[in-house]
C-alpha cells in the first residue's frame, strides 16, 4: 500500500462534539444531536471530501495532527488580545479538545476513513489565533491493521 496523507482546513471556530439530547414526544422518548454540533460536522465532512478529490478513504491505521485556532476573546484588553495573538496566552477553557477530536473524527467517518477507530496516533492542540479555523492533518502510519 502506497502512504496516505491529507491535510485541510476547516474554516470558523471549532465546535465541540455535544452529548445526544434526549426528549420526550407523545410518550415516546427520542435522542437527537444539538444542531451546531450537526452543523459543524456537516461542514468538517464537505472540507474533507473536497480534500479527498475522489480518492477512497483509508483502511489501515492513521495518526491525526490537529491545530485548533480558537477565536481571542472580544471582552479582553488590546494588550492581552495581542498576547493571546503571540501565542503567549493558552486556552485552558473550553471547548475541550477531546471533545473537539471527536466531532472532527465523527465527520470523517466514510470520508477519509472507514471508522475513527482507526486514528492510532493524535496529537492535538488548543491555541487563539485572530482567524479561528481548525487545521487537520490525517496520514497512514507503517503499522499494519489488527485482524
Amino acid at each position: 500500500m502506497s502512504p496516505f496523507s491529507i491535510t485541510f482546513t476547516v474554516p470558523g471556530a471549532a465546535v465541540p462534539k455535544a452529548r445526544a439530547r434526549v426528549v420526550k414526544v407523545k410518550g415516546r422518548t427520542m435522542a437527537f444531536t444539538p444542531e451546531k454540533t450537526v452543523n459543524f460536522e456537516n461542514l468538517v465532512s464537505w472540507t474533507a471530501k473536497q480534500a479527498m478529490q475522489g480518492r477512497d478513504m483509508w483502511m489501515g491505521p492513521v495518526k491525526a495532527t490537529i491545530e485548533v485556532i480558537l477565536p481571542i476573546p472580544t471582552s479582553w484588553s488590546g494588550k492581552r488580545k495581542m498576547e493571546a495573538a503571540a501565542d503567549h496566552i493558552a486556552p485552558t477553557k473550553k471547548p475541550d479538545a477531546d471533545n473537539i477530536q471527536k466531532a472532527l473524527f465523527d465527520a470523517m467517518n466514510d470520508i477519509v476513513f472507514k471508522d475513527d477507530s482507526q486514528v492510532v496516533d493524535i496529537h492535538c492542540w488548543k491555541r487563539y489565533g485572530l482567524t479561528p479555523e481548525t487545521r487537520i492533518r490525517i496520514e497512514s502510519t507503517c503499522q499494519e491493521a489488527a485482524k
